[in-house]
């Protein structure tokens, strides 16, 4: 996993779909390159003290390095944006939080896409009138 670095990037994640949790709000975007997933880490001066804001940074690069790549998306660049709850909020919670937002982004990004599949369950059969 690579980091993201350039203004350009986050802006560009930032256009893309996006979940909320408590602590934080993940941004993602597809990229047309083969390149391998990116993360780029973001608190706002809003938030607190640099003292704050970078210790709600080392929290959320940790949470990246825990979970499994499997769950993010290859090709595609992701933004975790820190929010003042992070400080407070338990690290096995936010875990859980993640991977939340993460199965949030993959339904929304696989509707606009329309690669879902009709489920046959929910469907009816048109009556031939």
């Amino acid at each position: 996993m690579n980091r993201l670095k350039q203004r350009a990037d986050f802006i560009a994640a930032a256009s893309g779909p996006r979940a909320p949790s408590p602590a934080f709000v993940v941004q993602a975007r597809s990229r047309d390159d083969s390149g391998p997933v990116r993360v780029g880490f973001t608190v706002t001066k809003k938030v607190g003290t640099a003292t704050e804001r970078n210790r709600i940074r080392r929290r959320l690069r940790e949470l990246v390095k825990r979970i499994d790549v499997i769950s993010m998306r290859p090709h595609h660049d992701y933004v975790l944006v820190g929010r003042r709850a992070a400080l407070d909020r338990g690290f096995e919670t936010m875990f859980n939080d993640l991977r939340s937002a993460l199965s949030r982004l993959e339904r929304q990004t696989s509707k606009q896409s329309g690669d879902l599949k009709p489920n046959p369950a929910t469907s009816r059969p048109r009556s031939s009138e």
